[in-house]
């Protein structure tokens, strides 16, 4: 289920991103370079959220 929010947050967030960069570059709104950024950037948020170390830091003495 997280996999599923990631991605639909993912794919909202990528597709405003570029309705704006596109409508203040002067380039016309595509869906599908949406569609296929926001796969791209699910991928790469769930292999740094994988590689990332789940567990807490040491604790400091001082």
């Amino acid at each position: 289920m997280r996999l599923f929010w990631t991605f639909f947050w993912t794919f909202l967030l990528v597709q405003m991103a570029a309705y704006v960069i596109g409508s203040m570059q002067g380039i016309g709104y595509d869906f599908a370079t949406g569609a296929i950024v926001s796969v791209v950037v699910t991928v790469l948020i769930v292999l740094v959220a994988a590689l990332i170390p789940d567990e807490p830091a040491g604790h400091h003495h001082h």
